[in-house]
């Protein structure tokens, strides 16, 4: 199978775009042209790519669900639970582990453990996960916590931050960093390490520069799978893909348009809290940061790793062949499980060991 786009413009002036599976009777022309203004207007036929695992090539060959533009709050929040709870029932199927709820500071939380006991050595380890879900939904803090716990065999603590459009920025940031200060109280920073994916992806760089402003001790590790860090200009790839990738609706950016505005409400979308690029990133942690080459927030996470770079930090990035954004949610995909194994022993590579 392939896909054609069938119109696709991006640049100064993005338009939009749309694609159609094709048969092997239909036309397969490749055209580009690039206006005045920079704005490319294309067309590309793309077959499915051989270099991927056969599950991975069925997976890209589904339909897309993603719902359109006029889907109410209430609606994305129901569709995004279901859509939870069936990838984290296949998660826990793969990887056992025990779940309870709880609260650290007044904030909700969830405490997810391995099913064995903790070994010695890392009885003192907590990760902190914040959650994908564009920060109006909560779509990770499970699907992403009980891999990481399983294969880590650590405890993972992932923190239920008030959500927008009801409660914008900044407070994801200070619910995350009252779970942080909270558990500082009976654990070195060092063997803590804070990670999400998507939103979590983003609220983790926030949240790690908040950390630094406050002059609290840095943790011992990062984990950004697929975020950005500025919210005053997107990258390439978000005209080109939508959050399945080459399939479903896509929201190109749009000159004027403020993205994510439920969550920026009405702050500086260059505030260095909020965009971390225009922060002093100088000492942070070691930070793994992985994407896919149809992630629509590849071009964000590899400009933001570009940063840490530059400020000398220890920073990783992992890019997967041909997949989309979060992919690794889908539990039985062969790179599924080797992104998640790549994460866990990460944080096992860099969290300091208990004493």
């Amino acid at each position: 199978m392939k896909l054609r786009f069938c119109a696709l413009t991006f640049g100064l002036a993005t338009l939009g775009v749309s694609a159609c599976r094709i048969g092997p009777s239909a036309a397969q022309k490749d055209s580009s042209y690039i206006d005045a203004q920079g704005t490319a207007r294309i067309t590309r036929v793309i077959p499915r790519p051989e270099t991927i695992s056969s599950q991975a090539q069925k997976y890209l060959d589904r339909p897309a669900a993603n719902p359109g533009p006029n889907e109410t709050l209430a609606e994305r929040r129901a569709r995004t639970d279901a859509m939870q709870l069936h990838d984290s029932q296949e998660n826990r199927a793969l990887y056992p582990v025990n779940i309870a709820s709880s609260a650290i500071a007044g904030i909700p939380v969830r405490i997810v453990t391995p099913i064995d006991p903790i070994p010695a050595d890392k009885i003192d380890r907590v990760l902190i996960n914040v959650h994908g879900g564009g920060f109006t939904t909560d779509s990770g803090s499970l699907t992403e916590s009980i891999p990481i716990a399983n294969l880590t065999h650590t405890k993972v603590v992932a923190v239920l931050y008030r959500l927008a459009p009801e409660h914008p920025f900044p407070a994801a940031v200070d619910d995350t960093i009252a779970v942080y200060k909270e558990l500082l109280k009976t654990l070195k920073a060092q063997h803590i390490a804070i990670y999400g994916a998507s939103a979590g992806g983003i609220l983790t760089g926030q949240v790690a520069v908040k950390i630094k402003q406050l002059g609290l001790p840095l943790p011992g590790a990062l984990g950004i799978f697929t975020g950005s860090g500025d919210f005053s200009r997107l990258g390439d790839t978000q005209a080109m893909y939508s959050v399945t990738g080459l399939s479903g609706y896509l929201n190109p950016p749009r000159e004027g348009v403020q993205w994510l505005p439920d969550y920026v409400g009405s702050a500086n979308p260059k505030d260095p809290m909020l965009s971390p690029l225009y922060a002093n990133l100088h000492g942070m942690p070691p930070t793994l940061f992985l994407t896919g080459t149809r992630d629509m927030m590849l071009s964000d996470t590899a400009i933001l790793h570009r940063a840490f770079l530059r400020a000398g930090v220890d920073a990783q990035l992992v890019v997967f062949e041909a997949l989309n954004h979060g992919f690794w949610y889908e539990a039985n995909l062969p790179e599924s499980r080797e992104a998640n194994e790549i994460m866990a022993r990460f944080f096992d590579a860099h969290l300091a060991p208990a004493k």
